[in-house]
């Protein structure tokens, strides 16, 4: 007799991976190892999703912590997964299906009970153009992972603000509105325009360096350098925390500029290169 919740299958009917199988090629019991990067996105989901009912209880501070631990542990879920040999085709589902959550619609709604609601119309117009353009971006992101003709240079980009960087960046006017900015009907409009300015970045065509290309291997004498800067930051992140995120904001945006240099001179790099072999 079967139970009243359909099997678990992690790759798909009929598919079992590297998974143990019975004489029909069915799941018997499944590892852990899978089921552990399930149960953190699904933490992650919890996570943006309290700090939406944070928003509304007037909870702000509460509510982007939430909204950073959400994106915390969505970049934590695919790495165990890869750690753990985890990984599988419900996963990959399930994560996609948590960013919009947790990268779209939690922060959409979180910077509207914040601010937006005071621009009226034009506030809810802006936050509904953020969430639907963070759902346009993670579906062409894994569209595009399905190109198998694209260089292998430019897998070390991103096209478009990542969605994770979009709801940091677009969390921006919190920020400020925890450092002293009072969240008007003036302020409301203009943070109405750079959310749908985020929107933008998040679907447009700009290349957005990965960081990917860096490998897991450093060089000796950047070791000790590369844990004093991660202690500084967090110390930094912990003591003064608005200011903190204010400022990584403004970097990041002043690094897309670059990331876009550093993408047309690899272009131009592999473009003379192909030339070069043509002739």
């Amino acid at each position: 007799m079967e139970g009243p919740f359909p099997p678990f299958e992690p790759h798909g009917p009929g598919e079992n991976g590297d998974l143990p199988n019975n004489n029909n090629k069915r799941l018997r019991d499944i590892p852990l190892r899978v089921v552990l990067p399930n149960i953190i996105t699904v933490l992650a989901i919890c996570a943006g999703m309290t700090g939406v009912r944070l928003a509304y209880e007037l909870r702000f501070d509460d509510a982007v912590y939430m909204v950073l631990l959400a994106a915390f542990l969505d970049g934590v879920d695919g790495r165990v997964a890869r750690l753990v040999k985890g990984t599988s085709k419900f996963g990959a589902q399930m994560d996609s299906l948590a960013d919009i959550v947790n990268f779209g619609v939690a922060p959409a709604l979180v910077l509207y009970a914040f601010v937006l609601d005071q621009a009226s119309s034009l506030g809810w117009i802006a936050a509904l153009l953020y969430a639907i353009a963070c759902g346009l971006r993670l579906a062409r992101f894994n569209v595009m992972l399905e190109n198998k003709d694209r260089p292998q240079w430019q897998g070390a980009y991103f096209t478009g603000v990542p969605a994770p960087a979009g709801a940091f960046l677009v969390l921006l006017p919190v920020y400020l509105g925890f450092l002293g900015i009072a969240p008007d009907f003036y302020y409301a409009t203009v943070v109405s325009f750079y959310t749908v300015a985020v929107a933008f970045l998040l679907v447009s065509n700009l290349p957005v360096w990965s960081g990917k290309s860096l490998g897991a291997r450093i060089p000796r004498v950047a070791v000790m350098p590369l844990i004093l800067g991660v202690v500084f930051y967090v110390a930094m992140f912990a003591t003064f925390t608005w200011e903190t995120l204010t400022l990584s904001v403004l970097g990041y945006l002043f690094f897309l500029p670059f990331s876009l240099r550093m993408w047309r001179r690899q272009a131009a790099a592999h473009a003379a290169a192909a030339r070069s072999n043509g002739d």
